[in-house]
């Protein structure tokens, strides 16, 4: 099977790309960098002929407001067309657990606008939603930073591995089209704050980290069900304590 990978050359994409070579598709890790530029439209024609699947895992350089939603629109609409075109047969994209909760982020908004497009471009498809990556944990706490401390909410999440979000992705790609919606998340939930510490902790930072009911998560408050999944989610395997320990080793 022919597949290609938008943002191939990123952390979910690349680990996709290899799981999927693995399992002897031909797959084609399409970036920017590779002369394929979803926003642009640039050599997606080329790179969708014969093409099965289009997985796209892309993320926008910027989460200002208007550029994060400009980039997920242009290229949700750049990559149903091409599709089209092509005749390719399932779309496959990665998007955000809450983001149909959380109107007042920018981004979340732009994940939820990038989803209705997909949904109307007539190409059958699957849309995987994942909470937070335990990889993106550390940034987050880095966003809080303000005068030594660093301030966050206490909301729960439920945050996964970013090798099992790729690994359903793969499964997904392989698949026959849901034509529907798919959340993923992680064995446990906990407090953001606490999650933070124990990052912190480990990389030896000694910033208190403060919880904070009304810090701001990507322009917006969160409380316990904004970014934890609803009823029987997928479950990635791999639990926090277990990840952070291997990345402290590293």
């Amino acid at each position: 099977m022919r597949i290609v990978v938008i943002g191939g050359s990123g952390l979910i994409g690349t680990n996709v790309v290899n799981r999927l070579r693995q399992k002897g598709h031909a797959v084609v890790a399409a970036s920017p960098k590779s002369g394929v530029n979803a926003v642009t439209g640039e050599g997606l024609a080329a790179a969708f002929a014969g093409t099965t699947v289009v997985v796209d895992v892309a993320n926008a350089p910027s989460f200002e407001d208007k550029a994060v939603l400009d980039f997920f629109q242009a290229s949700a609409r750049n990559l149903g067309a091409a599709e089209a075109e092509a005749g390719v047969r399932h779309h496959l994209a990665l998007s955000v657990v809450g983001a149909d909760r959380l109107p007042r982020s920018g981004y979340l908004r732009a994940k939820l606008a990038q989803e209705t497009l997909i949904k109307a471009s007539g190409i059958p498809y699957s849309i995987l939603r994942a909470t937070q990556f335990f990889e993106f944990i550390g940034r987050i706490a880095e966003a809080g930073a303000q005068d030594g401390v660093i301030r966050l909410s206490p909301a729960l999440l439920q945050p996964i591995a970013a090798d099992d979000v790729a690994a359903a992705l793969a499964d997904l790609a392989v698949g026959p089209p849901l034509n529907g919606t798919v959340e993923i998340a992680g064995p446990d939930a906990s407090p953001l704050d606490t999650l933070a510490r124990k990052v912190l902790c480990a990389q030896g930072d000694k910033r208190e980290v403060i919880a904070d009911i009304h810090a701001r998560y990507f322009g917006t408050e969160l409380d316990d069900r904004s970014l934890t999944p609803g009823a029987d989610p997928r479950l990635g395997p791999t639990r926090f304590e277990d990840w952070l320990s291997r990345a402290a080793a590293q």
